[in-house]
C-alpha cells in the first residue's frame, strides 16, 4: 500500500512505468504519458521506477528518501503529480484551480496536463531535495 512507513528502506529497482500505463483504462493513458514526458523532460537522466509507491516515480542516486522526488498516479478522476513538501505549498498561486494537498496535485484526466506546471513543480522538487541534502 502507498505510503507505509516500511517502503522508505526497500530497494529502489528500475523500470515498471510502461507496465502501470497499460493497466490503467485506455482514455487515461495518453494524459500518463503526457505526464510521464513532462518529468522526463525536467529531469534529464533520472531513473524511472515503480518499486517505492508502487506508481511510477523518478529518482537520482545519493539523496535521501531514496532519491525520490516526484511520481505520478491515475486515481479516477485525476491524473495526479507527487512532489516533495513545501513545493505546492511554495507554488500555491501557480496551481490555479487544481485540487491539491500538502504533496499531490490533480488535473483532470479528462483534459491536457499543463506540462509546463509539471515541469516547474518537478524542478522546485528536485530543488528541495538538494536544499535538503545541503542543510543536513
Amino acid at each position: 500500500m502507498p505510503g507505509k512507513a516500511s517502503s522508505k528502506s526497500k530497494d529502489v529497482v528500475p523500470g515498471g512505468v510502461d507496465e502501470y500505463i497499460e493497466k490503467c483504462p485506455k482514455d487515461v493513458q495518453a494524459p500518463l504519458t503526457a505526464i510521464r514526458m513532462a518529468i522526463q523532460a525536467a529531469a534529464p537522466g533520472s531513473t524511472e521506477t515503480v518499486s517505492y509507491f508502487e506508481m511510477p516515480g523518478y529518482f537520482y542516486e545519493g539523496y535521501d528518501y531514496n532519491g525520490m522526488f516526484a511520481w505520478f498516479s491515475f486515481k479516477k478522476p485525476h491524473v495526479r503529480l507527487h512532489v516533495r513538501p513545501p513545493v505546492l505549498e511554495d507554488h500555491e498561486k501557480d496551481l490555479g484551480d487544481y485540487p491539491s494537498t500538502k504533496a499531490i496535485v490533480s488535473f483532470p484526466a479528462n483534459k491536457a496536463i499543463p506540462a509546463a506546471l509539471v515541469k516547474k513543480l518537478v524542478k522546485a522538487s528536485i530543488k528541495e531535495m538538494k536544499r535538503k541534502k545541503e542543510s543536513a
